[in-house]
């Protein structure tokens, strides 16, 4: 079984795709049940984002895995696979482990170093988890995953600015104001994470009020409470009330996540007639669109949207951080690969140290059918004889067929050991899904001579 990544991001479509193949949370479920029933595929974890849509998943075959995942994610965008796959990128094995802890570390984003990310692919981890899509692979991958994205903001300073596609469609809205948010009114239309990071940035700009809009009034309240505890005055409302605080706004944030327009042209065209010839900068980072795209033709209104950002963050600098950040990922990824490579053998090599025992089990019963009467020290103490010395004799090979498994053919050792001893290759995967910390501990208790498994 090896890991897949298929996808496509803001490196490899356009917006106008990403739209169409975006997955709301209303049908993360339904797509991640259909991956399951194909044919190849055992784990999955979508991951869908403002300019990102990705498919992690666990398959037996590559070719059958891509052709599972690509059928699902073609049907929901209701493309067919030749347009599908201009678009998409794929990973498979090592590299597809590399990408993830690309994506991790903000190394794959619009805004490199962005750190948004590994809260949006702890919460994608986090619902296949709960749908029960994803298993012992993808659980260790993924942990490994967030811990790397970490280090990588801990000890590189990749995220020294704070940057994110937030922050940037911000700094384009203060600039069409007239350079900065500081004492501006701002509506936000949202209420989810995104919108509580633009709350955030908001708030650390200097605006001088923010008003939450939302379809769940709740949501709405609380993000304007956390708000005003930190020091900007903030209230929440519903999306009916929308047309009514443009009017005095200054700038509006929509990151609703929902699919389908929530700020049509009318609703933006009654509030641009009571504002007097007065600015409005729109940030639109909804995938699909949050906004009407016809509201940016009305007089005053400029809208920054993820098209403009992709634009303009696709030529950015990439120094010495980001060079630290992709050496750190490298590493990591190989010692991760390392890791998995020694752990898939060690069932083989516990499947030929059971087989040695069962055959020094057998031979020890044909000896004592045709020597019952032999004296019990003596008896044990040949059980003690014959055990060290096929230990003995099992030591160097094991030892060697786990150093060898470290490198990049390291499965083909583990399949030779099987071959050479006849071992039953279900034996391994029977072993691999009984292990536990108590059996691995007992192993690592065994004798020195006994290293090996």
């Amino acid at each position: 079984m090896s890991v897949l990544v298929v996808g496509m991001s803001h490196r490899s479509a356009p917006v106008e795709v990403l739209e169409r193949a975006a997955v709301g949370a209303d049908d993360v479920a339904k797509l991640l049940d259909e991956m399951l029933r194909g044919t190849h595929v055992s784990e999955a974890v979508l991951l869908s984002t403002c300019n990102r849509i990705e498919v992690y998943a666990v398959v037996d075959a590559f070719h059958g895995g891509l052709a599972d995942v690509s059928a699902v994610l073609g049907r929901h965008a209701g493309m067919e696979l030749p347009e599908l796959t201009e678009h998409l990128y794929v990973h498979y094995a090592a590299a597809a482990v590399q990408h993830l802890f690309a994506v991790a570390s903000g190394l794959d984003s619009m805004v490199v170093g962005e750190a948004q990310i590994l809260g949006q692919l702890r919460t994608a981890y986090a619902g296949a988890d709960e749908l029960g899509a994803v298993g012992r692979v993808l659980h260790e991958l993924s942990q490994h995953a967030l811990r790397v994205g970490k280090r990588v903001h801990a000890s590189t300073g990749i995220d020294a600015a704070g940057a994110s596609v937030v922050s940037e469609a911000l700094a384009d809205a203060a600039d069409a104001l007239g350079g900065d948010l500081a004492g501006r009114r701002a509506v936000l239309v949202g209420a989810g994470a995104m919108g509580g990071l633009a709350a955030a940035h908001l708030r650390r700009a200097g605006a001088s009020e923010v008003v939450v809009l939302n379809r769940t009034p709740a949501r709405a309240v609380r993000l304007a409470a956390i708000t005003a505890e930190h020091g900007t005055p903030a209230r929440g409302a519903t999306l009916d009330a929308l047309a009514t605080e443009l009017a005095t706004a200054d700038v509006m944030v929509a990151c609703t996540g929902a699919v389908g327009v929530v700020v049509d042209r009318a609703t933006v065209a009654e509030a641009v007639a009571a504002r007097a010839g007065r600015p409005l900068a729109i940030c639109d980072l909804g995938l699909p669109r949050d906004v009407d795209a016809g509201a940016g033709a009305l007089p005053g209104v400029t809208i920054v949207d993820l098209i403009g950002l992709q634009r303009r963050l696709a030529t950015g600098e990439r120094g010495a951080a980001v060079s630290a950040a992709q050496e750190l990922v490298a590493e990591e990824a190989q010692t991760y690969l390392t890791a998995q490579r020694s752990a898939e053998v060690t069932p083989t090599v516990t499947a030929l140290r059971r087989h040695a025992s069962d055959v020094i089990d057998a031979e020890l019963l044909r000896l004592d059918s045709k020597l019952p009467d032999i004296d019990a020290h003596v008896r044990a103490e040949f059980d003690r004889s014959v055990r060290r010395v096929v230990d003995k004799l099992l030591h160097t090979p094991t030892v060697q067929v786990k150093r060898l498994a470290e490198g990049p053919d390291g499965d083909s050792y583990a399949a030779a050991l099987r071959k050479l001893f006849e071992l039953d290759p279900q034996t391994p995967g029977a072993v691999a899904i009984q292990r536990s910390g108590d059996v691995l501990a007992a192993l690592e208790a065994r004798g020195p001579e006994e290293d090996a498994t």
